[in-house]
């Protein structure tokens, strides 16, 4: 704690002596793979690639094509340096086969070592770091354009203004996040890089992401939609970071970063797992150049009966970076399928997530995402109960367009991780939808626990409710459906709740999602759709 609160202060930043101590001695603390090259392996790789040729015989690596070599004032002498040093990880570390941040970071590193050979046994240890749900250096396409997805989630949940902005002046949201590294690693000047270098050494990745954030949320102060008509805003973030000397000291940025509250470092590792896999079923292994496959929403092909594109087109910005990797599917429309709730059900059933769509009698626009597939009602027994998870959320569309989260996201603090010798508890009894008493509503103080068994191999839902203690059931009622209808969201009221027929429906503010009601509290409903991800 005293280490951190020194890095974030920047205590050793007036001392290059100092800094280049506190380096050294954390990287030699880094828990890494038993066989990591040392500054004696530099000395004989170096002496048997070189020889007496120059560097320039030798080309770099081919993990950095397409990267950008940031030198941070090195010379002419820290410049070989700094490519002595990655043509040595190109040849000691073979499983590389993508990492744009990697110069940046030896380049930095290079300013506070001893010498050359140093410099490449630090970052070695960074590169085969092995600390659970910790990552220094992300080493393939996939793991960075995993990464890019996780800030997008988290750039969508903790700037929803920014994300805003930029999802409603830019054809690609998920290209302009892909840049965030570069951001840091590029795009700030030594002085502020340096002090981002400080508090990543110390706390991972964790830390570039709320700095990042921070940088959005700056930006976003900054500019007005009106400025930013017509403009590149790729390359305008690109500017202001180079800039930001003129918006925000070294100091006020950091106390801004970490001022955003996040969830845990394993819940993040979570969300990047989660991404990888999405990943991997769209074919992504291997270094290959970017695709924008993150289009989904296609302006000419799109239809639907309550939204026009460009509206799906914000929605699908609001949803989780893995699924908004695929285009939507119609899978249920009363206009076709009828107003039956059984074949709502079957239609929907083996789909997961899935948005649901609603338009009233009086025009007005609301939905729905959906994290869970409606086969897990069947789960719960008798009695009908909740099930979801965290990401579920509610909107509007017309008049407003607005998004309700789930209450934690905004307020992760109320909400402590399960520690680990809870989370094999038992289940409380699921909570009945059908009672409507005051007293059954929102006065539990219990903790909510909630384990059940994964499938072997299969990756434990980020926002799963059972990593969190959280102070009352109420505040984790996501979704639940029965015979005499569905309802999303519940604590002191349903934010959303249809009948059998599907026909009339009734919202109200509820505690999961913090929402007001989401059109005229009791509304028939001219058409309903559900969307899922092809």
């Amino acid at each position: 704690k005293e280490l951190k609160k020194l890095g974030r202060e920047g205590y050793w930043a007036a001392s290059r002596t100092l800094r280049a101590q506190v380096y050294h001695q954390l990287i030699q603390k880094v828990a890494c793979r038993l066989v990591t090259p040392d500054a004696l392996v530099y000395r004989d790789v170096v002496s048997r690639l070189f020889g007496t040729l120059g560097v320039s015989s030798h080309p770099l690596p081919e993990f950095l094509e397409g990267c950008s070599m940031p030198t941070y004032c090195l010379n002419l002498e820290g410049v070989t340096a700094l490519k002595k040093i990655l043509i040595c990880i190109g040849n000691l570390f073979p499983d590389i086969t993508y990492s744009p941040v990697l110069p940046s970071l030896v380049a930095l590193l290079l300013h506070y070592s001893k010498d050359e050979a140093q410099c490449f046994e630090n970052i070695s240890r960074l590169i085969a770091s092995n600390a659970p749900h910790t990552s220094y250096i992300d080493q393939s396409f996939l793991a960075h354009q995993a990464s890019c997805m996780t800030f997008g989630d988290l750039a969508n949940k903790h700037c929803p203004a920014a994300h805003k902005l930029i999802a409603s002046t830019s054809e690609n949201v998920f290209d302009v996040y892909s840049e965030w590294l570069s951001w840091l690693f590029h795009d700030l000047p030594f002085n502020y890089a340096i002090r981002v270098f400080d508090v990543y050494l110390l706390e991972g990745q964790k830390v570039l992401y709320r700095i990042a954030l921070a940088l959005l949320k700056q930006y976003r102060l900054s500019v007005t939609s009106a400025e930013l008509e017509g403009t590149d805003i790729k390359a305008d973030l690109h500017a202001f970071v180079q800039n930001i000397a003129e918006h925000v000291t070294v100091d006020k940025l950091l106390e801004r970063a970490f001022g955003i509250r996040l969830f845990s470092r394993k819940e993040i590792w979570l969300l990047q797992m989660a991404n990888r896999k999405a990943l991997m079923e769209r074919g992504i292994t291997m270094v290959q150049g970017r695709q924008s496959f993150h289009l989904a929403v296609d302006m000419q092909t799109f239809s639907s009966s309550i939204v026009t594109a460009q509206e799906m087109r914000v929605i699908w910005s609001w949803i989780p970076e893995r699924f908004s990797l695929f285009p939507p599917l119609l899978l249920f429309s009363t206009s076709e399928d009828g107003c039956s709730l059984q074949r709502f059900y079957t239609r929907c059933e083996g789909y997961e997530p899935t948005v649901l769509l609603i338009k009233t009698t009086e025009g007005e626009v609301c939905g729905a995402f959906l994290s869970s597939d409606w086969s897990e009602r069947k789960k719960t027994g008798a009695i009908s109960g909740f099930f979801g998870t965290g990401e579920c959320f509610v909107f509007t569309v017309r008049p407003e367009t607005e998004r309700y989260e789930w209450v934690f996201i905004k307020k992760p603090e109320l909400a402590k991780a399960v520690p680990h010798s809870r989370q094999r508890s038992r289940s409380p009894s699921p909570v009945s939808i059908l009672s409507s008493s005051p007293d059954s509503r929102g006065t539990s103080s219990n903790h909510l626990t909630v384990p059940t068994p994964q499938r072997k191999g299969r990756l434990s839902p980020f926002l799963a409710i059972r990593h969190f203690l959280l102070p009352s059931k109420t505040a984790s009622m996501f979704m639940s459906g029965s015979r005499e209808g569905i309802v999303i969201g519940g604590g002191g009221g349903q934010a959303l709740s249809l009948d059998a027929n599907l026909l009339w429906g009734h919202t109200e503010p509820c505690e999961t999602f913090d929402n007001p009601p989401l059109c005229q509290e009791n509304f028939q409903v001219q058409v309903l759709e559900v969307w899922g991800f092809q």
